[in-house]
This record gives structure tokens, C-alpha cells and sequence, in this order.
């Protein structure tokens, strides 16, 4: 910034400890580019120097101190002029004073907390940042460097399969199954698709993992779903008997852990979406959560676990027998089956506990676009 024709008459740099090793970690950015940033984790410490140079050897520059933060700010795309912290640590690098030629200092933040991962999305961004200020009368100078945090997990000890079937009363008959209910982010989802009644003539079958972003609370919610992968995984009407393989590296695409109300502002999910098409352009699909999250790139192979294989429950309880919806919507709408808040009975209740139980769906129930 220029006054009176005067620059900026000082220049600041932050420089981490260890930068030349430090492994660093690509972040998205809000006009949708990434750029490298120094990795960081939980309880990690952050430490190095600030250099001010000045640009007019000669002169003096009078302040009225220098001070060093560490933040992490959650900012709202439709309430920029908020900035919520959850972290923030302040270190006093010099008093009120003249700085009359270069000057150095150290700067220390030990073991630092830092809960969440960064996170840039459509509505909202999670950031870390280091910020130095020389406070001074007219116009403060200010640098910013930006941090990337990963937050890891340990391999769940409870990661059972998905296992349900689907169907619509008289036409179709599906059971799906995937291998786990909780991936790390470059873990492979193996899966099968097992076609039990097929009355309906359907052209192809496509698997989806869309990311849903929710933000705000109460009346303000808003959502925003993403397709972040798609794959066809049949082609052409199937046969009864006929079972479909399911196999999707999730390496390679921009995918984060499973973030759950973080700080009460936004919450970001993943879903498994299984969609058929029939020969009328009709969508019939179904949506089920998985859990995403990350692991360390160091783990000894005893703490590794082969997937739980499928079992047949025996605590009484059975998987249950949900339905698709058949959708009278035009050819270019895509309805999605959210499962009802009440159950009814099945038009023919089973005679024995073992039989899974029938979920309806109410025709004309408002749904939600994939």
C-alpha cells in the first residue's frame, strides 16, 4: 500500500525450522487450483524466524511493536465478514520501538493443538496460518503464510460390512454388499451386486461416490452435494442369479476424512451412490455413508487388518429389506430414496423373526437430487 508516494518501506519473511525437509502437502485453493503447502499434524510444534528487511537502508522505522500469531479460522463463504477461530496463539516479538537496519527474531509455538484438517469447499474454508504484524499508526504490515494440516486415525477395531437389499415390490430385487463401512483415503472399496428378481428392463448400472458439505444450523442449512467419482459397472439388462463386482481405488481423487460438525459450522460426508437406469431413462438409486479416513504413511503391518468378512447376523436382529422408489419424474430428473421417518407393516408380514424386515416408501414424499 502507497501514501504520499511512499511504498511499503519494510519487508517480512517467515522462515520455518527444518523447511528444507519438511514434507509438505498439496491444498485446494478457492478458485479451485491447489498449491503446496508445509505439512503440519496434531500437537506438532511450529518454530523458526522472522526476518525484516528493511528497503531503504538509512531510514528508520518506528513501530509500536511486532508480534507473531498462529490461527485457525473457519470462514463462512456467505458471512466473509465473520472469521471464527478455534485456535489462536500470540507471541510478542518486540516492544514498541525503531528498527534502524535488518532485523531477525525466533519464534517458538510448542506443541501446538491443532484438531481439524484444512478443508476448502464450496461454501466454507478451514485454514492455518502463521501472521506477523508490526503494528504501526497509519497502516500496520502484515504477512501471512498458510499452513497444511492432516489429522490421522488408527484403523478402526469395529468395521463391519455393508450388507442390504433393495428392491421395488414385484419388479426388482437386488442385494448390494461392500466389503467395509470405514475406508482410509487410498484404500480400494470391494463389493457385489446380487440381482435376486429382475422384472424390469434396465440399460446400466453406475456406482458414484458423492461428497455432501453441510453448513449452518437450524433453518439455515445449506448443502451442497459433489460427484467426485463415477463409474459404470454394468451394461445392458442383467438375469436373475447374475452377481455385478464392485472394485474403486480411492487413490488419486481429492478426498478428505469424514468431518463430522466441525465447531458446530459445517460438516462434510461421503456416500456410496448405486444407480440403475432403465430403458425409459428411469433412476432408481440409493445412498449409503461410508466413513473416509486418514492414515499414517508409517504402520507396522501387525496393527493392519484383512476386511471383516460377512456373516450371517445372530443376535436376533436381520438385515433389512429396504425398497427403491419407483420415480414418475420426468427423463432428466434423478430422484434419491431417503429412508422413511415411519415404517408400515409389509403387505404380507412374515411368519417367522428371521425375514428381514419390509420397508415402504409413501408415493409422492418430496425427494432430494442425488
Amino acid at each position: 500500500m502507497s501514501f504520499f508516494g511512499f511504498g511499503q518501506s519494510a519487508e517480512i519473511d517467515i522462515i520455518l525450522d527444518g523447511a528444507a525437509t519438511r514434507r509438505t502437502a498439496e491444498v485446494k485453493t478457492e478458485d479451485g487450483k491447489k498449491e503446496r503447502l508445509f505439512l503440519f499434524f496434531d500437537g506438532e510444534s511450529l518454530s523458526g524466524k522472522v526476518n525484516i528487511t528493511l528497503k531503504r537502508p538509512g531510514y528508520k522505522l518506528e513501530h509500536q511493536g511486532i508480534k507473531i500469531e498462529f490461527l485457525g479460522q473457519i470462514e463462512l463463504y456467505y458471512d466473509r465478514g465473520n472469521q471464527h477461530e478455534f485456535t489462536s496463539l500470540v507471541k510478542e516479538l518486540a516492544r514498541p520501538g525503531e528498527l534502524h537496519h535488518n532485523t531477525s527474531y525466533d519464534f517458538d509455538f510448542n506443541q501446538v493443538e491443532k484438531p481439524y484438517e484444512v478443508y476448502t469447499g464450496t461454501n466454507v474454508k478451514l485454514r492455518y496460518f502463521l501472521r506477523v504484524t508490526v503494528v504501526r499508526r497509519l497502516t500496520d504490515l502484515v504477512k501471512e503464510v498458510d499452513l497444511a494440516v492432516h489429522t490421522l486415525s488408527s484403523y478402526p477395531e469395529m468395521n463391519s460390512s455393508i450388507k442390504m437389499e433393495v428392491g421395488i415390490e414385484d419388479s426388482l430385487h437386488i442385494e448390494f454388499e461392500y466389503n467395509k463401512s470405514k475406508y482410509h483415503l487410498k484404500d480400494v472399496i470391494v463389493g457385489k451386486i446380487y440381482f435376486l428378481l429382475v422384472r424390469i428392463k434396465i440399460r446400466h448400472m453406475e456406482i458414484a461416490i458423492i461428497r455432501r458439505e453441510t453448513t449452518g444450523s437450524g433453518p439455515n442449512v445449506f448443502n451442497e452435494n459433489e460427484t467426485i467419482a463415477k463409474y459404470e459397472i454394468m451394461d445392458g439388462s442383467p438375469v436373475r442369479g447374475e452377481s455385478i463386482p464392485i472394485r474403486v481405488f480411492l487413490a488419486g481423487y481429492d478426498l478428505t476424512p469424514t468431518m463430522r460438525d466441525i465447531n458446530k459450522k459445517f460438516s462434510v460426508r461421503y456416500y456410496l451412490n448405486l444407480v440403475l437406469v432403465d430403458e425409459e431413462e428411469r433412476r432408481y438409486f440409493k445412498q449409503q455413508e461410508i466413513t473416509l479416513w486418514r492414515k499414517g504413511d508409517r504402520i507396522r503391518k501387525s496393527l493392519q487388518m484383512a476386511p471383516v468378512p460377512v456373516t450371517t447376523p445372530t443376535n436376533g436382529e436381520s438385515d433389512q429389506l429396504q425398497a427403491f422408489e419407483k420415480i414418475p419424474t420426468p427423463v432428466s430428473e434423478e430422484a434419491s430414496l431417503e429412508d422413511s421417518p415411519t415404517e408400515e407393516p409389509a403387505p404380507n408380514p412374515a411368519p417367522s423373526e428371521d425375514i428381514p424386515r419390509v420397508e415402504s416408501y409413501a408415493e409422492g414424499v418430496p425427494t432430494e437430487d442425488a
